[in-house]
């Protein structure tokens, strides 16, 4: 299995960890993500959105630390599944309802 954290602890990003946290992103990063969608819209120069885009980034990445630290098991289980299962969610079901238990979706 991938791992979930890099030798400094930080999450790492893979597909696994970003689509295990995929409502959790949705949810707590939408303005930042509304923003930089708005930005690209108005403007198809990939470099007048660069500041929305690190706005976006960070909220993302900072959220999947503050998970990893309070539901590591459960995230950790999670993430795994769905590794092995090249991303179905429907065969994670068990290792979802256990990490949305553990980190509500607020």
């Amino acid at each position: 299995m991938a791992d979930v954290v890099d030798a400094a602890g930080e999450p790492i990003p893979t597909s696994s960890v970003l689509m295990a946290a995929a409502k959790h992103i949705e949810i707590n990063c939408m303005p930042e993500n509304v923003e930089f969608l708005k930005c690209k819209k108005k403007d198809p120069n990939p470099e007048k959105c660069l500041d929305k885009g690190r706005q976006a980034t960070r909220c993302a990445l900072g959220l999947l630390k503050d998970l990893y630290q309070r539901c590591k098991e459960p995230m950790e289980g999670y993430v795994g599944c769905m590794y092995y299962h090249t991303n179905e969610f429907d065969l994670c079901r068990k290792q979802q309802q256990a990490f949305e238990k553990a980190c509500p979706l607020e």
